[in-house]
């Protein structure tokens, strides 16, 4: 009930729930990190409309001080929230607190368009995280390819976005680049731990994601999550999406953005109607002699 709609029409979960046609049961309890994890208190504390714990609004943690597992940023200047977050995910994340830039952390975004918006993150972050070496400058055409408007290159991390039963990968399906050969017109994704083989025009089953949306983040979890939140996503500063990208972490959380745009998001426990009628369907089959 906590969670975000499906992207798609319908609201079937909440409609099943809502029409009471069967026994539920409401979990309550985080369980992915202690009871003492301020990821669980701010969870909380989100949950139920009130903010969050900002007392530890410092830009990593870098003072040599006890590690915790939730931090604030104060950022209003979307060019400056963008680059804060390069550099916690390429340098000042991985000396703190050891994970892996690509593997271990996680960025997710409220939307897809914007400075800060999945898109344009994914863009500075590849530069960042992974860019073209030198070395290979005059063999580019072995190290990047360029689809559907986007670059791939080796060493990538990429996500699928559609169900591919001949490939065995599904919807959300993280993996990494693993070879590209323009000759045969082909790039080897590593999914899995299992190498997985797509032609060049099937590349728009894959998105680059060192960034990637709040939706697509539901049902996954990630050791370390950034999360920028910004007056420019008012479209989509809710309750349960806060909510959604807080609990995707199980060791670490770091908000980047404003106060402002943090307490939209609190106080917003709107989320747009669905007329499906699937609750009123399924209380009809209930015969209330029974």
């Amino acid at each position: 009930m906590d969670q975000l709609p499906s992207v798609g029409p319908g609201n079937v979960l909440r409609d099943i729930i809502e029409s009471g046609i069967g026994k539920t049961v409401r979990l309550t309890e985080i369980y992915r990190q202690d009871k003492a994890s301020y990821i669980v208190l701010n969870a909380h504390l989100v949950n139920s409309g009130r903010m969050p714990d900002l007392a530890f609004s410092t830009a990593g943690d870098e003072g040599g001080g006890p590690l915790r597992d939730f931090y604030f940023i104060e950022q209003d200047d979307p060019s400056k929230v963008v680059e804060t977050i390069i550099a916690l995910v390429r340098e000042r994340i991985p000396k703190r607190f050891g994970f892996d830039p690509v593997e271990d952390i996680q960025v997710l975004a409220p939307m897809h368009r914007g400075v800060c918006g999945v898109e344009s993150l994914n863009r500075k972050l590849q530069d960042a995280l992974n860019p073209v070496r030198a070395k290979f400058f005059d063999q580019t055409r072995n190290e990047q390819v360029e689809r559907y408007g986007r670059v791939y290159r080796v060493r990538d991390k990429v996500m699928q976005i559609k169900n591919n039963y001949d490939k065995d990968v599904f919807n959300g399906d993280l993996g990494r680049v693993r070879e590209i050969n323009a000759d045969d017109q082909t790039m080897m994704v590593t999914m899995d731990d299992r190498p997985v083989s797509y032609d060049f025009t099937d590349l728009d089953e894959l998105l680059p994601a060192y960034a990637i949306s709040i939706h697509k983040s539901q049902g996954c979890e990630y050791p370390a999550v950034v999360v920028p939140l910004l007056t420019q996503h008012y479209m989509m500063l809710q309750r349960n999406l806060l909510y959604t990208a807080i609990t995707r972490a199980r060791k670490l959380v770091v908000l980047v953005g404003s106060k402002k745009a943090l307490a939209i998001a609190v106080r917003n426990n709107k989320t747009a109607a669905r007329y499906s009628r699937l609750k009123h369907r399924l209380q009809a089959t209930v015969d209330p002699r029974k």
